[in-house]
């Protein structure tokens, strides 16, 4: 799952919600400096109702993410996804497919997501800017193995460029795909995944419900 498909049922509690984001903040800041479920869970008890429920968010970004990986539609998309995908890359690339097919289902379903509530983006944004951004990185401070520094000045820069907006469209959503594959030195997908996204985007609407956490304890 990405950013609106951890947060969208909890934006009633900003840093519930907030924490559901912490584990994709991290992969972008220090790669190696990552929240694991075990070391939110202790914090989810924590004096302070802000941290507590920030690592709740936390713990919960983790349940998804099990539930989801492991459901029938996840895997059917992803693996069609990634054999679609290898005939379009360059010979040898079946990780890189194997790697884009993945997030491809994740992404498009934010957008999914967008195109369901047309607020969605707004509001998911406009409650990280009402955080208090000092605490949201101590308690990531909390959670995190190693010293987390840079996410109180990363939060307002995440809500300022607002880059969730891209997946809305193909070939924007190609240039937020090139960004992750230049950030984790990979070789930049061709034009025609554009083309490629649009019949994937159909797919991951048609089974959006099945995708989408319907609970968790």
């Amino acid at each position: 799952m990405n950013y609106l498909a951890h947060a969208y049922l909890h934006l009633d509690d900003p840093y519930f919600a907030a924490g559901t984001a912490l584990p994709d903040w991290m992969s972008f800041l220090d790669r190696k400096n990552r929240p694991r479920r075990q070391y939110a869970l202790p914090v989810t008890e924590h004096p302070n109702p802000q941290v507590a429920a920030f690592a709740q968010g936390c713990v919960r970004h983790h349940d998804d993410d099990r539930w989801f990986h492991q459901t029938e539609s996840f895997v059917t998309l992803s693996t069609a996804f990634a054999v679609e995908l290898r005939e379009i890359l360059q010979p040898g690339m079946g990780h890189q497919a194997g790697f884009v097919g993945h997030i491809s289902v994740e992404l498009l379903l934010d957008a999914i997501l967008c195109e369901r509530q047309p607020s969605l983006l707004s509001r998911y944004y406009g409650l990280l800017d009402s955080l208090d951004a000092l605490l949201v990185q101590s308690a990531a401070n909390e959670i995190c193995p190693r010293p987390v520094d840079q996410l109180a000045s990363w939060i307002p820069r995440f809500v300022e460029v607002q880059f969730l907006a891209s997946y809305q469209q193909d070939e924007r959503l190609l240039e937020s795909l090139n960004r992750v594959m230049r950030r984790i030195g990979l070789p930049p997908l061709p034009p025609q995944v554009a083309s490629w996204l649009a019949s994937a985007r159909t797919r991951v609407r048609d089974t959006a419900d099945q995708l989408l956490t319907p609970s968790l304890p």
